[in-house]
């Protein structure tokens, strides 16, 4: 999901492996609105232990929440409902997410993005259970350097973890993470969930052709508001939009089943430095001191 730029390019087959993995580690996956109907279907039927892992996006389209709509008619065990857009702060999308919660009152509604506490709270006040906290953080979102709108990403998770959890809500931090410590940092900044998007492409289960040259593998990795995604899913870009998004050659970095590991160990010991029993209770255990 762009904002923190997602898997924009990943085929079905390789979205399957690229699932596989990040369940058998208990992680979650919001799978991007341009699979289509049947798409879906094919997925459910091969890999119907998947589905409780994973949630559908939907912008706020007529035609996104009509396709949105069918899938979770088609695959029922599809719980949760990811409601994806670059800027969270317009009255068409707080009404939006009413709309949802009316049609799907049963599920786990997750609405971005956001940085603001009282935005925060507009959205979970409109029926959203998790906020999607981030804007121009993302390693491939250009949104700051384009429009000069942006929030740094850790003062924005704080801001916004107080907000949401004040009313028994919950946030996701999605972008800003370069290295295990920064995932722990967001946990520790009250983040209830961390979104990851360069940190996980450049695998062997990321779509895209190896790139050799000098002796260097890479793989292509872009923002879904880059011209590379904007091309392959919606034609081009609008005359009345730039590209908020660049496409960058990701040294190849071999399975993701190691950098899944690497990131699990650095909070493990994240946990250990500051003593917290449990994630949970890690931002309970961390203080931040200004150092610039």
């Amino acid at each position: 999901m762009d904002s923190a730029a997602e898997y924009g390019s990943v085929s079905l087959k390789d979205f399957i492996s690229f699932s596989l993995f990040l369940i058998a580690f208990s992680l979650f996956t919001a799978v991007h609105k341009h699979y289509s109907l049947e798409q879906w279907k094919e997925f459910a039927s091969q890999n119907p232990d998947c589905l409780k892992h994973l949630a559908a996006s939907s912008g706020t389209g007529p035609s996104d929440l009509e396709q949105l709509e069918q899938i979770l008619e088609a695959v029922p065990q599809v719980k949760y409902i990811c409601l994806d857009v670059a800027n969270g702060y317009s009255e068409h999308f707080v009404d939006f997410v009413k709309d949802v919660r009316k049609s799907f009152p049963e599920h786990t509604i997750m609405a971005g993005n956001v940085v603001t506490g009282e935005m925060v709270e507009e959205l979970i006040l409109s029926g959203a259970d998790i906020i999607k906290v981030g804007i121009g953080p993302g390693s491939v979102c250009t949104t700051r350097e384009k429009t000069g709108v942006g929030y740094p990403q850790l003062s924005a998770v704080m801001e916004c973890a107080d907000a949401a959890h004040g009313l028994k809500g919950h946030i996701i931090s999605d972008g800003g993470c370069s290295c295990p410590g920064d995932v722990a940092m967001a946990f520790g900044a009250g983040a209830d969930f961390v979104m990851l998007g360069g940190m996980l492409a450049g695998h062997s289960e990321s779509d895209g052709d190896l790139i050799e040259r000098d002796g260097k593998k890479y793989k292509l990795f872009y923002g879904m508001s880059s011209e590379t995604a904007m091309k392959k899913y919606a034609g081009g870009i609008a005359e009345y939009r730039a590209s908020e998004g660049k496409t960058v050659e990701m040294p190849f970095k071999g399975d993701v089943e190691h950098t899944i590991r690497d990131i699990l160990g650095g909070i493990r010991s994240t946990c250990t430095y500051v003593g917290a029993a449990t994630l949970k209770e890690l931002s309970r255990r961390t203080t931040f001191v200004c150092v610039t």
